[in-house]
């Protein structure tokens, strides 16, 4: 609950940000805009200053950040998974169009009052009004653009589009990451009992719960193989607070407190094990066509391999050596030495540990 609250007045903060900024820029291009074009919809008060409408400018922004912040929330925590996107589209689009009536209606009413502008605002004055419609395109364009913003950042990480963008990753660049590969248990018995079809859903509903806890610990999905998802890290971000340890608990956990709904559609409850590993990646741009980042290096390889043995330990989460001294582990985690390992296409041994939560 704490971190939806957290989530909910960080999109708050942004949405007010970006609306307030977007609808104060449109109304200072229509106030000095408006001397080299014909308005018969508005009568201007040729001493109202910019600064007065930039009021209203902010009262827009505000009133439509929170209702944004509000509706995009609401959609991306309990109806993202129940309706499809042309629902979702359809039922936004509708909620935002009543919202733009009601605001633009109060805007114009306030102006009549404190600044002497007459805005039309009888009733049904919006559909025949062409201000009217060049808000409401606006505001498609600008809802696009902040979705896009929100997009990029989950799919690539907070930052990296700007980076690419700016051509940071068309050079190979060498960075400190940490990497979990997390992998279904039983998988192929799991499949094959499922059939492909549902074997597909199941992994959906799997990979769910996993993305709502993702940002949470600080974490990026690199990518999805089958049933397999990649997450990195930034080296300090997966070292604070033990992110890197705390996320696969809490997938476990959330996994297990919906286990009826597992069991009641699939007749199988998931469970996952997962390696992890820090050290040196090569992170570059790849493609022309699907343009994308690529992660180079040994430790991908390490990684992969530790998760994997898993299997032969018989244990759910594996760490190695390396990351492991990095960590401050607190008195509810516990780490079992299980020896070295010569593990597959290497030739040096590497010590690997077990994590248990005692508590």
């Amino acid at each position: 609950m704490k971190f939806a609250l957290k989530q909910f007045f960080k999109l708050l903060l942004y949405s007010i940000l970006f609306w307030s900024f977007a609808f104060c820029s449109f109304i200072l291009i229509r106030y000095y805009g408006r001397n080299h074009e014909k308005v018969t919809t508005v009568e201007l008060n040729e001493v109202t200053t910019a600064s007065e409408y930039l009021i209203f400018g902010l009262i827009l922004g505000l009133m439509v950040g929170i209702v944004y912040a509000i509706v995009e929330f609401l959609f991306d925590k309990f109806l993202s998974k129940v309706l499809h996107l042309g629902l979702i589209l359809l039922f936004k689009s509708i909620i935002y169009l009543i919202f733009l009536i009601f605001s633009l209606t109060l805007i114009a009413y306030l102006a009549e009052s404190y600044i002497k502008v007459d805005f039309p605002n009888q009733r049904g004055w919006w559909i025949t009004n062409k201000i009217f419609w060049v808000v409401t395109l606006y505001f498609i364009i600008c809802s696009l653009i902040f979705s896009f913003i929100r997009l990029t950042n989950d799919k690539f990480g907070r930052g990296v589009i700007f980076n690419m963008i700016i051509g940071r990753y068309r050079k190979p660049r060498e960075v400190e990451r940490i990497l979990m590969f997390i992998d279904l248990k039983s998988s192929t018995t799991i499949a094959e009992s499922l059939g492909h079809l549902k074997y597909s859903q199941f992994i959906q509903d799997c990979f769910y719960y996993l993305n709502r806890i993702v940002s949470k610990y600080d974490a990026e999905i690199y990518q999805y193989v089958g049933d397999e998802a990649v997450l990195t890290w930034r080296l300090e971000k997966g070292l604070k607070q033990l992110n890197c340890i705390h996320l696969f608990f809490e997938y476990e956990r959330r996994l297990k407190r919906n286990s009826k709904y597992f069991t009641k559609k699939y007749g199988v409850i998931p469970e996952f094990k997962a390696g992890l590993h820090s050290g040196k990646i090569i992170i570059t741009e790849v493609g022309t066509i699907k343009k994308e980042l690529a992660y180079h290096g040994d430790v991908i390889n390490t990684t992969s391999r530790i998760q994997e043995q898993c299997n032969d330990y018989n244990e759910s989460l594996l760490i190695s050596e390396e990351l492991l001294v990095n960590l401050k582990l607190p008195s509810k985690f516990k780490s079992i030495p299980l020896g070295e390992e010569l593990l597959e296409g290497k030739t040096e041994t590497l010590k690997l540990f077990a994590i248990h939560k005692t508590s």
